[in-house]
């Protein structure tokens, strides 16, 4: 699976794990990426979407309680 958000293009980024001997060893920052029916363009589509784009109202979500006002 892609872990990219398909709204802001946020993705894995890089680092560094550290033990307690503060021995680093390499690790990955994965987004939190949920697959979503989102209303884009009058349709509705399945989209990947990092948890901040839903929270911040940047797509909306699509369902039978869509209220259209």
């Amino acid at each position: 699976m892609a872990f990219r958000c398909e709204v802001c293009q946020k993705g894995p980024v890089a680092g560094k794990s550290i033990s307690h001997s503060h021995k680093t060893s390499n690790r990955r920052f994965l987004p939190n990426v949920h697959r979503v029916k989102v209303l884009l363009k009058g349709t509705v589509q399945h989209i990947k979407v990092c948890t901040r784009c839903l929270r911040s109202n940047k797509v909306q979500k699509a369902g039978p309680r869509l209220v259209t006002a």
